[in-house]
């Protein structure tokens, strides 16, 4: 049955190259199967892209349908069942970030996306904070053992004053065509070197320190500046201080995971620190001054007469301060009445001559 390949990708016969480029990219993301989509429909996008892509092959299909690309046809040769594209280049660069999709398929990269360095591995550790040193901030020396660059050769590989030359393998060019067999057909892709890594180039001699490797595998001490106001189970990240993959390569990202302990007295709101005061009955009916703790200390809180119970205090910029945008949370004291547990003949005697005057 003759395939509609402008329904296909929903244009019109009067598309121009980039709406029907467009069309395509949103319609393969949508359809990927690695994403949910329909293995068949994402299929039949690829093959009318594949004509409607190509001039020539657009207007062959113009003239005489999708019957021009069947078996025995004698023009490009869709002969595997849905379509095959045998003997076709596919240039992934012109589809941006969908070459990555069809490289996460095929198992490849290509085009400049495959010259970008290899990234070592990211690393996650964790520190222990007390709360007030979540509220101003915190040093810490930590020690890894991870790959780094080889001391001696910098992590080139290559051994000091050794002579660059440049690579036999993809003769200097950085990449090394790839001929890969799909259920599309056979691709060609051009993928990085694995002699030079992309680099074009080498050294005549490795490294005798790394074996050319150019990773030592060693233990550093690193000290890790932590900002006031980091919440229990955020990350400071120092970039290139993850594992070093090799020649040619590109450190990863450390990642120190926060966690904070709790405090006796305090707890955190967003940018507020939350503590609870209390005051003797009396201080509350007749007003007076506190004692209270705040993470610079001992403080005085101020108590209005005829204060009631569960009153919300607030100490402006006293919490935690933003990471982002400056400025500083409040410390806010929810005030009650301090009840004795036991009280003397005196006191009693006081309460019941309250109790009288219905207080």
């Amino acid at each position: 049955m003759p395939k509609d390949y402008y329904k296909i990708l929903g244009v019109e016969k009067t598309a121009s190259e980039d709406e029907i480029k467009k069309s395509f990219r949103r319609l393969a993301h949508e359809h990927h199967p690695d994403k949910g989509g329909d293995p068949q429909k994402f299929k039949d996008i690829n093959e009318a892209y594949q004509v409607l892509g190509d001039k020539e092959k657009r207007a062959r299909y113009d003239q005489f349908g999708s019957a021009a690309f069947e078996q025995g046809a004698g023009f490009g040769g869709f002969n595997q069942g849905f379509g095959g594209f045998d003997g076709m280049n596919v240039n992934f660069e012109d589809l941006g970030d969908l070459g990555d999709i069809f490289g996460s398929v095929f198992g490849f990269q290509s085009g400049a996306r495959g010259q970008r360095a290899r990234r070592g591995a990211d690393i996650e550790t964790e520190i222990i904070l007390d709360f007030s040193e979540s509220v101003k901030g915190a040093k810490r020396k930590i020690k890894l053992y991870s790959n780094q660059p080889c001391a001696v050769c910098k992590g080139t590989g290559g051994a000091p004053d050794s002579k660059i030359e440049t690579c036999k393998t993809c003769n200097g060019k950085g990449q090394v065509t790839r001929a890969t067999r799909t259920f599309f057909g056979t691709i060609q892709t051009a993928a990085v070197c694995p002699e030079c890594q992309g680099a074009g180039k080498q050294y005549a001699q490795s490294c005798k320190h790394c074996s050319g490797s150019g990773i030592e595998k060693k233990t550093e001490e690193i000290e890790v500046a932590i900002p006031g106001g980091i919440d229990d189970g955020e990350a400071v990240k120092l970039a290139g201080k993850g594992e070093y993959p090799g020649t040619g390569g590109k450190a990863g990202d450390l990642y120190v995971r926060v966690r904070v302990k709790s405090h006796p007295e305090f707890t955190r709101d967003n940018q507020n620190i939350l503590s609870t005061a209390y005051a003797p009955y009396s201080t509350m009916v007749l007003g007076g001054k506190i004692r209270i703790q705040t993470v610079d200390g001992d403080g005085e809180l101020t108590v209005p007469e005829s204060t009631q119970p569960g009153t919300v205090f607030k100490i402006r910029g006293k919490g935690f301060p933003y990471l982002r945008g400056g400025g500083y949370g409040d410390h806010l004291v929810t005030l009650q009445p301090l009840v004795s547990k036991k009280l003397s003949r005196e006191q009693r005697k006081v309460m019941d001559e309250l109790k009288k005057a219905g207080l």
